[in-house]
């Protein structure tokens, strides 16, 4: 199973979450959450720090399973 490295979908996420942000029908909803766009931010900028910290090798046989 051939897959991105995490960083690059991690950089895909912020970006995608962004462009979330930013969108009319987005900016017009009036949602009450208990986790917020800045929550989801801040767990992807950690994610990133630590996928980009600790490398895993995903090559081994039966990784995936």
């Amino acid at each position: 199973m051939k897959t991105q490295p995490l960083p690059e979908l991690i950089t895909q996420a912020q970006e995608l979450l962004t462009q979330i942000r930013q969108h009319p029908q987005f900016l017009a909803l009036q949602i009450d959450a208990d986790v917020t766009i800045g929550d989801v931010t801040q767990f992807l900028n950690v994610l990133g720090w630590e996928a980009t910290a600790c490398v895993v090798d995903t090559s081994r046989e039966g990784f995936f399973q």
